[in-house]
């Protein structure tokens, strides 16, 4: 372990009032184009995530389809091209895969609807974080060298609850120096797994140390999907206040990704409504950081918000049809990633 590791030290966090404020997002009124800004917005957030078993290739490519294109008649009914999902996220097994894929389907472009789709692929031994720093180092190296842009990595869970903060960033820190190596630029997000920390105060703790450790426009992540309760609005609204008080401090832009358990385009209407108001103050402090002027609306951007989801994507599809056709879809009008 490095010497004279600086761990940040712990935040209180009232969680009634958290409750509260992150209740308030939720009575929001966001109609007409507001409304449809914001699902189009929020498609082109979405990591398009498979993280079973029973992954197979032919899934893969299904879901690197579904990402470039979430609607395959858009043009036809809605008259437009939708944005294309921001990201695949896969094991690092499925990474040429979808990058072949992804590539052969014109997601690899940079594209008019929101630009490349990125793979991503978690590592660091998902989802539980318990191998040998060494098999998770090596595992985020394959994944790298297999084509990813993003690496989804684990914390260790266990020993950031038994107290030894200071591994855990160095751990964190490994990775990011795995990240640096390539020859490519590869962002990283952070997986709290914030069903396993008990409590808010753990959450902003965990925020704080792993935001300490990444590097600018790298990301924080609640959840694996594969735990619950997976991304709540008060979880996510901490570590939203956490990545705000790190760029008035040091003009850093943190992103932010909570994952599993949004399956509703009125959950991420939410979500988005609470990036919105939650990071907007950062404007007020630009003179300090140049790097802020863009203030609130830099997070309402893929750069720094992403949904971690699979079901999101058709509900999104379903409201905006709604929206311009003045009736609700069928399910099976949309194909299945």
């Amino acid at each position: 372990m490095s010497k004279g590791l600086e761990v940040p030290a712990g935040r209180t966090v009232d969680p009634v009032m958290a409750q509260q404020r992150a209740a308030a997002f939720a009575k929001r009124s966001i109609k007409t184009t507001a409304k449809a800004a914001g699902l189009r917005l929020a498609l082109s957030m979405v990591d398009l995530t498979t993280l079973e078993g029973k992954d197979s290739p032919e899934k893969v490519r299904s879901l690197c389809r579904k990402a470039v294109r979430p609607f395959e008649r858009d043009e036809d009914l809605l008259g437009e091209r939708l944005p294309s999902c921001a990201a695949v996220c896969v094991y690092p097994s499925m990474v040429e895969v979808a990058r072949e894929e992804l590539k052969r389907a014109g997601g690899r472009d940079a594209r008019s609807t929101g630009g490349a789709v990125k793979v991503a692929s978690v590592a660091t031994g998902f989802p539980s974080g318990q191998y040998p720093l060494s098999v998770r180092l090596a595992d985020t190296e394959r994944a790298i060298a297999a084509g990813a842009d993003e690496i989804d990595m684990v914390i260790n869970r266990g020993a950031f609850l038994s107290g030894r903060y200071a591994a855990v960033a160095e751990e964190i820190r490994e990775v990011v120096a795995v990240c640096d190596r390539a020859t490519s630029p590869v962002h990283l997000k952070v997986i709290l797994e914030t069903g396993e920390l008990e409590t808010l105060d753990n959450v902003r703790r965990a925020s704080d140390i792993a935001i300490a450790c990444i590097r600018d426009g790298d990301f924080i992540k609640t959840s694996t999907g594969k735990v619950q309760p997976a991304a709540t609005m008060p979880v996510t609204l901490v570590m939203l206040e956490a990545i705000r008080d790190e760029c008035l401090r040091s003009g850093r832009r943190i992103g932010m990704k909570p994952a599993g358990g949004i399956r509703s385009a009125k959950q991420a209407l939410h979500y988005l409504v609470m990036v919105s108001e939650t990071t907007w103050g950062i404007g007020i402090e630009a003179s300090r950081h140049p790097g802020t002027e863009a203030g609130g609306s830099a997070w309402l951007s893929p750069d720094l918000f992403r949904f971690g989801a699979s079901t999101l994507v058709n509900d999104l599809l379903r409201q905006i049809v709604k929206e311009r056709t003045g009736r609700y879809a069928a399910g099976y009008d949309f194909s299945e990633a």
